[in-house]
């Protein structure tokens, strides 16, 4: 190596320590922040597509950071558009801002205490799956590439989505209307990066799975009719509770007999019934809702036909009638396998490769994957757990907790990410 080239060399380096001792610097500046933002996040949750002052506070963000803004898109999401200093592809980085109808029950200081109408009732609302630790995280991310703009080969996509738990019956919504109204266009995005925070994954650590890494999510109503009579007299009439005991047991015997568990994964769960109103009278009806969750197209094909066949059959053997609707929520979520295997380096290197680790298949669901029907997505999973913690909650329930003191690693990964995809 001549002197000329050694010289050039040691700018070269200087020159990304440099860079990288700026990016560190950005990320301390901005980890209290994104703990500040999540906390009021959480204390101030909305439900699906009534996201609208966390909306207004996400594009408060974005444009003080010079950032272009879309809002509106898709009823309450927001997109951000910031343009790189060179020309080069389109990332896209997602995060879900919605809450869940569920009653916080933890003793936090910035504890919700919201209340709102789900389905007609009235309920507590709280951000039970982490969705106000991904919307800070990306904000954060957004603040840090803003300051960087000169690392910025190409242009970053901040696509803040609504309805990830499911738009209200009778609406669209979610990842899949903000593929319809063209969130991956104008400019067209080239890759998607996404993460989900989980309680029970030790802070600091981060997951992921090439390939089939979350269940679809099929959502199913199934009314039952039967003929009301006094509770004394059940021979008088036709019980469609005592019915729809049995149809839950059959759908079990589709899982446990018929469905090949050594190939993937499947569930077939009943989360609501509803019938009757007083003691005494066995009603005329009964409704149940539920869910089925696969990771294989054929699995779920037969597990909708067995579905379909038995329902209505079992009703007719007790003398009732029995009609079921399945309609599906969410795609798998598929890791494009080349993009997965090029950016797993870049987990590895921003957390340490000991931390990082390869998950087996989930049967929870993320509409993610709409997103990645269209362009090549990669999703992985944040650690969110107090490390020595006893007991973890799982998500969707009272007392669901994250650590937010792990929140800045998944700022520190999004933004690596965004960075090694455009300038590879």
């Amino acid at each position: 190596m001549n002197k000329m080239t050694t010289f050039a060399f040691l700018v070269s380096g200087l020159s990304l320590w440099a860079q990288d001792a700026k990016l560190e610097k950005d990320y301390q500046a901005i980890e209290s922040k994104v703990i500040e933002w999540r906390r009021d996040i959480h204390q101030n949750p909305e439900l699906s597509n009534r996201e609208f002052k966390t909306a207004e506070k996400i594009a408060e963000h974005l444009k003080s950071l010079g950032i272009e803004v879309q809002t509106g898109v898709a009823h309450t999401g927001v997109v951000g558009l910031l343009k790189g200093k060179k020309s080069g592809k389109v990332v896209a980085l997602r995060a879900d801002i919605d809450a869940l109808p569920v009653t916080e029950r933890n003793d936090l200081p910035f504890k919700s205490t919201v209340k709102s109408e789900f389905l007609g009732t009235e309920v507590g609302v709280m951000h039970a799956c982490g969705h106000d630790t991904h919307t800070a995280i990306l904000m954060g991310v957004a603040e840090v590439l803003s300051k960087n703009k000169d690392k910025i080969k190409g242009t970053v996509k901040f696509i803040f989505q609504p309805a990830e738990e499911g738009a209200p019956p009778g609406e669209e919504g979610g990842a899949k209307l903000m593929v319809k109204e063209g969130v991956l266009q104008n400019p067209d995005v080239d890759a998607i990066f996404g993460l989900h925070i989980n309680s029970q994954t030790p802070i600091n650590t981060i997951k992921y799975k090439p390939g089939g890494a979350l269940a679809s999510a099929q959502r199913f109503t199934i009314n039952v009719k039967g003929k009301q009579t006094h509770g004394s007299q059940p021979w008088a009439g036709i019980d469609p509770i005592m019915i729809s005991a049995k149809i839950i047991d059959g759908l079990q015997t589709i899982i446990s007999r018929e469905t090949n568990l050594t190939n993937e994964a499947a569930v077939i769960s009943v989360g609501k019934i509803t019938s009757g109103v007083r003691f005494n009278i066995i009603p005329e009806s009964a409704e149940m809702i539920g869910t089925i969750r696969t990771l294989d197209y054929d699995m779920q094909k037969h597990i909708n036909k067995r579905m379909e066949e038995m329902v209505p059959a079992i009703a007719k053997a007790y003398g009732a009638e029995a009609t079921i609707d399945i309609t599906t929520s969410t795609a798998i979520t598929f890791n494009d396998l080349d993009l997965t295997a090029q950016m797993a380096p870049t987990l590895e290197k921003v957390a340490g490769k000991e931390n990082v680790t390869i998950h087996k298949a989930i049967t929870g669901a993320e509409d993610f994957s709409y997103f990645q029907e269209k362009v090549p997505g990669m999703f992985f999973l944040l650690g969110g757990m107090t490390p020595g913690t006893t007991e973890s909650f799982p998500h969707h329930t009272p007392d669901f907790k994250i650590d937010d003191s792990g929140l800045l690693l998944g700022v520190k990964t999004m933004t690596q990410l965004t960075l090694d995809y455009l300038n590879k």
